[in-house]
This record gives structure tokens, sequence and C-alpha cells, in this order.
């Protein structure tokens, strides 16, 4: 349990005072006027919250959680903003502190009647009337606004919102005026979201380089064998290095990239062995080893430890590319526009088929498919292997020639088409369903049924005369469901495909990819990293004086996250790290000098930051008991909360909430049923030291002193919901847009 620092020890620092008893006529008393600065009463979507700001500024929502995401009506009340400036009140993003809200919810309204946020300026203001309500006395306002959980470009399920004041257009610079309070809607549960990203979103997922490996000459495909776990890499010659001949299959260990095999030669045309080029891989052999097509017009099979391939070679002409067959010990080889299926002990064809042009294909087994690629005539024609047979042709449009790829998705038997810069996506009945625009020339593609997606790499031009070349590659991570990108665009520095095309495989799970570059003549083993994503959140307690509080939080993230917990005084405005809280889990005595903090934990990987949404300590007297005038978690010393005589000073530190009352008085205007002279109109606020009491007045609890409103409870103003037509501000992108009446000129909110 981490102790409470500051606590003075028995018998030494300030008097204790004997605990105060409210009467019922004071309790309903202070329920009447506003929350304590900085503290949410409860968790309940009906309770109300509240929060400082950095010049005493009181914020108060009459709802702050299980919101109506549809839409609901919500009462914002302030007190002691500057009654020289004018604000916004609305719904935005809460960009933390020193940040500018935005966007905020809010339409183009050119009627002035919109009710998604509200403008308040000084009394006497050219603004005032039609567009904007004036702040009342001691700046004061009372508004009610329309918030909902999404629009004008706001989505708070994916970024932390909060009711927010803000400096009005002339003021846009001004962070002096922005004071914040978090809300959730409903089924938006306390972590739900996955917190608040601070500089990339919360659970993104990006890929970096790890290590490359140049033991393989000039890498031209890739396989990771799905049982032994090793890469398995086609390569052809580096020109560049004369002195050795780098053709063959290399077996590397995917750790490290060492090369535990090279199987340079394999049968010619004569049967004889000869130095070898591995070209295409089919696909795996069981246990281990791979069937693969090498120049020209040769199928041979190897495995990790051989000296030589074995082979066949097939008449006709060149093999332009090569899959898995229907029945064991058979491959489907195409040679141009011929698909057949051969034996791969005696390369005899047991069937052939001739298409109307193309030269490369993808096989489905799972759906007896073959989807073979016309690029340039623009179509896509589907084979079906039982009958061996055209069964359908598709167009693939800008096509103009360009050969990409054509790779099938296992799960779903989607086919996907490498055309140019674009991947175009069928699904199983030849239907396109989607186009994937990127920057690059599209390659080839892998997927991972395990977490459903698809790698893409793509190749530059390598044609520096294009302006829309850089000579970088990149690889694009997609959803095989939505389609929608599932990782950080990652650029492949020097991948172009002058000197042939890139060849990607993954390791399930997506946790390591590998992508080739024939140019640099490497392999590249990238590996996946997460920011931190919030999986449980603290909630909002409301404990006694001398209870132990305990809050949870835990995030999941690659590399593992590491945790500190924070802690702020003064309504979330300011935050400081709590004195060696660095677990997911922070134990401490509350006090009620903590009344009103506010705790947050903060996760950080080496990927980024990502904070849970701030909750509230509200913490009461014990009854019968007194106040230790301890501190919270963090450290700060401070005084008796309730003790009389006191001096007013930063409440949020242990002052008295009595602010500058006299020895003995009570906030309650007298202890138990005595006189009432107490007073609670002295200078010091509950938690920030500002200009107003609670309550404010003499006392209310059967003294003398009769019930009054003199120090400022919005209660008490005397303001009603205004419901004038209000405020054509529409506080979007990023800022707000300021619309006006034909009479009316306005500029625009930045």
């Amino acid at each position: 349990m981490t102790p409470t620092p500051g606590t003075p020890p028995a018998g030494t620092g300030r008097p204790r005072r004997p605990g105060r008893r409210l009467s019922a006529a004071a309790v309903a008393a202070l329920l009447l006027a506003a929350v304590p600065a900085g503290a949410a009463v409860s968790a309940d979507a009906s309770a109300p919250k509240s929060a400082t700001g950095p010049r005493g500024q009181k914020l108060t929502v009459s709802a702050g959680t299980g919101l109506d995401p549809a839409g609901q009506k919500i009462r914002v009340t302030g007190e002691g903003y500057g009654t020289t400036a004018g604000i916004y009140v609305a719904l935005c993003k809460d960009n933390g502190a020193n940040r500018v809200p935005s966007p905020c919810l809010g339409g183009a309204d050119m009627s002035g009647g919109s009710k998604n946020s509200q403008w308040i300026v000084p009394p006497g203001d050219p603004y005032e009337g039609e567009l904007a309500l004036p702040f009342g006395p001691g700046g004061t306002f009372d508004v009610e606004i329309e918030i909902k959980a999404e629009g004008d470009g706001l989505d708070c399920a994916d970024v932390p919102c909060s009711v927010v004041t803000r400096a009005d257009h002339r003021s846009s610079g001004d962070r002096s005026q922005d004071v914040r309070i978090p809300v959730t809607f409903a089924g938006q549960e306390p972590g739900e979201g996955g917190g608040e990203g601070v500089d990339v979103p919360a659970g993104t997922v990006s890929y970096k380089p790890a290590a490359e490996f140049t033991s393989a000459g000039k890498p031209l495909d890739l396989l990771l064998h799905p049982e032994s776990k090793k890469l398995y890499v086609g390569a052809d010659n580096l020109p560049d290095t004369a002195d050795v001949d780098e053709r063959g299959l290399y077996v590397l260990n995917p750790a490290d990239g060492k090369a535990e095999s090279w199987i340079s030669d394999a049968p010619g045309s004569t049967g004889a062995l000869r130095a070898s080029a591995a070209a295409r891989i089919s696909g795996p052999l069981p246990g281990d080893g791979v069937v693969y097509n090498y120049p020209l017009r040769g199928v041979g099979s190897a495995k990790a430890g051989d000296a030589a391939a074995s082979g066949v070679w097939l008449a006709g002409s060149t093999i332009t590319d090569i899959a898995p067959g229907t029945a064991a010990g058979t491959v489907l080889v195409a040679q141009g526009s011929k698909l057949s299926e051969i034996e791969t002990a005696t390369g005899a064809a047991t069937r052939s088929l001739t298409l109307p042009g193309g030269n490369q294909f993808a096989a489905d087994h799972e759906r007896d498919a073959v989807w073979f690629s016309d690029f340039a005539a623009g179509k896509l024609h589907r084979v079906d292997l039982d009958s061996f047979t055209v069964t359908g042709s598709f167009d693939l449009p800008g096509a103009d020639g360009m050969t990409g790829f054509t790779e099938t998705d296992p799960v779903s038997g989607a086919v996907w088409v490498g055309v140019n810069r674009s991947v175009l996506v069928f699904d199983a009945t030849g239907k396109l369903v989607k186009t994937l625009v990127g920057k690059d020339l599209a390659r080839d593609a892998a997927f991972d049924a395990e977490s459903g997606r698809a790698f893409v790499v793509r190749q530059d031009g390598g044609d520096l005369s294009d302006p829309a070349n850089d000579n970088n590659g990149t690889l694009t991570v997609y959803g095989t469901e939505d389609f929608a990108p599932a990782a950080e665009e990652l650029s492949l520095p020097g991948n172009h495909s002058q000197s042939g095309a890139a060849a990607v495989a993954v390791e399930p799970g997506g946790a390591t990819v590998f992508v080739s570059s024939p140019a640099e003549g490497k392999v590249t083993r990238l590996v996946r990293q997460v920011s931190p994503l919030v999986t449980q959140a603290p909630a909002d307690r409301s404990v006694k004086d001398g209870e132990e509080v305990s809050l949870t939080a835990r995030a999941e993230g690659t590399p593992e996250p590491s945790v500190r917990w924070q802690v702020s005084t003064d309504g979330a405005q300011t935050w400081r790290e709590v004195e060696g809280a660095a677990e997911p889990v922070l134990t401490f005595t509350a006090r009620t000098a903590q009344d009103g903090y506010r705790y947050r934990a903060e996760f950080r990987n080496d990927v980024g930051t990502t904070r849970t949404a701030p909750v509230t300590l509200t913490v009461t007297a014990a009854a019968g008991g007194t106040d230790t005038g301890g501190s919270d978690a963090s450290g700060g010393s401070g005084g008796a909360a309730n003790g009389g005589g006191d001096t007013g000073g930063d409440g949020s530190t242990g002052g008295d909430t009595t602010g500058g009352g006299t020895d003995g008085g009570s906030s309650a205007g007298g202890s138990d049923g005595g006189s009432g002279s107490g007073r609670a109109s002295g200078s010091g606020d509950s938690t920030a030291g500002g200009t107003g009491s609670t309550v404010g007045g003499g006392g209310v609890a059967g003294g003398s002193g009769a019930q009054t409103a003199s120090g400022g409870s919005l209660a008490a103003t005397g303001l009603t919901v205004i419901s004038v037509t209000l405020l054509a501000a529409a506080l979007v992108g990023g800022g707000a847009l300021l619309h006006h009446r034909a009479r009316r000129r306005t500029t625009g909110l930045a």
C-alpha cells in the first residue's frame, strides 16, 4: 500500500479540531449549491461534475457519465469567469492541458438557433442578444446545450471528449479560459476506447525494421515454412558480386538471417546439374522443404541440407507461374496463357487448358478455383479446377498492361490483384468490392488468417525522372473484412522495381513480416509494435476519510508498456506524477484534503503514450471523526480541512473549506445548533483558493444567521436556463466557424 506522505505524526503538527456534523438543512443547502470545485459527486449519470480553471473559474455540468449517444440536453453552469472576454461552451475533443479543445460538436448554423454550443460575452458586448448571452454577476452563466456522441468530425467513442469552456474567436490563442470536464456516453465504460493517446492514437499498430539479411543473393521470392518455421528464399545472382554466383534456393534462420543451406544446383534440359536461380516458390513440402520453379522450365524440390535439388524439365515455353496442384505430387503451372497440372516426379501433364491470354494466376483449393490474370487485356478469368474450364471472365480496370500480382485470401476466397498503384479486391464470385490505391506499384501480397490481415508490399518505379517516384517502396496492411488500413504505412527506403519484384511473407499472427528488396540484395525482417491500449481503467470513487482506496489500470502494447500514476489537485488542469507509483494498482489511505483530486494512469512504450480518462476521488468526513489534514498519495501536505480560524489558503493542499472564517466558526453557520455566527464568505475556496465560498453568508443550521447566497453559489444567482435563440457558432475542424445574421458582421473562430 502506498502511504500518504506528509501526514503529521501523532502529537505534532497543527492542532486537530473536533469533527463537525451538518444538520439536514445545511446538507440540503449544500446540495443546492454547486458541487465542490474539481470534484464529482458520484459516477451516476444524473450526478453533476465540476472542474476549476487556471484562474479559479468553476465549471459544472449536470451530468457527465452514461449520456445518451443519440443526443441529450445537459445544464452547464459557470462562475468566476472574466467579464472582459467572451467564451464558448461546447462538447469538444479533449487534447489535454494548454492545447486547444478541438474539434467541437456543432454545425454550420446560419440561423443562430444551434444548441450544440453556447456563446457567452461580457454585458454590453456588440454580439449580446441574438447570437450571444451575457455573463451574470461575478462572471456567472447558466445555459443548456445538447450533446451527442458523434457528429461534425467528432467521435467520442474514438477520442476523449469533454464539455469545455474556451476563449471565443477574438482571443482564440488564450488558454486561460480553458476548463474541461470529461464526459462519457452510455455503453462507453471507463477505459473503453483504449484511453487517450498522447502522441499517436491508443492501440496504433506499426512495423519497424528489426534486421536486414544479406546472405541470400538477390532475393526473388519468399516462403516461411509452416512446420519447420524456416525462411526459404528463392534467389538470383547479384551483378555486383562477380566473384560468387549466388543463384539458388536459400534456407535462412528467420531470427538472425544466417544461411543454414544453399541449394545452387538443379537438373537442366539434359538432366545434368547446373547452377540455377530459384525464380518462384510453389509451396511447402510436408515437414520441411519446398517445390519451386527454376529457369527456364524447371520444377524442382529441395529440403534444408540437400546438396542439390531434384527436378524435371518441362516441354514447351518458359514457366511464368507455379502453385500447388490438386493432389499430392502435382503442381499447377502457367506457361504463358497455357495452364497445366503436372506430376513433379515425371513432368508429365495430366491436364491442360489454354486461356484467352495472361501468364499469372492464384489457386484457391478451398473453392476449387484458379484465378488467371491477363494484364495486357485487362481481364481476370476464373477456372474451375474440377472441370478445368473457364467459368467466368471479369474486367481488371486500370491494368494497362502493367503486371502486378494475383493472390487469394484463403479464408474468404477474395482475389487481390495488384494493378499499377492499386489493389483490386474481388469477392469469391468475381465481383469487384474494393479498390485500394497506394503511392507505389503493388507487387506482392500475403495473408495472415490468424489476425485477418493482408500485407501488401509496394515498390517505387525507380525512374527518378518521374515526379511520382522517390526510390522508396511501402508496406501497407489492411483488414481482410473491411479493407481498412490495419497498421501505419511503412516506408521501405531503396526498394524499387528496376531489378525485380519484391516479395512478402508473414509469420502466423502477424508479429513478424519479411520483405525482399532485389535491388538492394536483402531481406528485411519487420516486427510489429503497438502503442499502449487501455484494457482496464479506474472509475470515480466515493469514500470516507481514513478508508483505503485502490485504483487499477492496465494496458496492453508491444513492447510491454510501463505505467506511472498521476494526480491533479486543480480539476485536471495540471498533473504531476505520484512518487513511487509505477504498478497497475495504486493503493493509499484517503483523507478529506484529497476531496476532488483526480487520478489517471499513463502508459508508455517505444511507440507512444496513452492515458486513462481522469477519475475523481470524493472524500467525506467519517461520522464523529476528526480530520487528520493528510495529503494525497502524491506527496504535498496540508492542514485540517475543516479547522476554524484558518486563513483560507489553497484548499487543494489541505486548506480550510471555510476560507477566512473566525476561530470556531463553521461552514454550516455554527457547530451543531450554535448561534450561526460563523462566516463562510472569506477568500479561501474549498479546493482552489478562489474568490467565493461554497454557500456564502451566515449559518443555516439553527443559529440566528440567515441563509444567504452572497458568496457565489450558482444555484443562488437567480439565473435560469436561457432559452433565447443563440449563437451561430460552428466549432468544427481546427477550431470553430462563426456564422452571422445579415446585419451582424463576425469573424471566423480559430
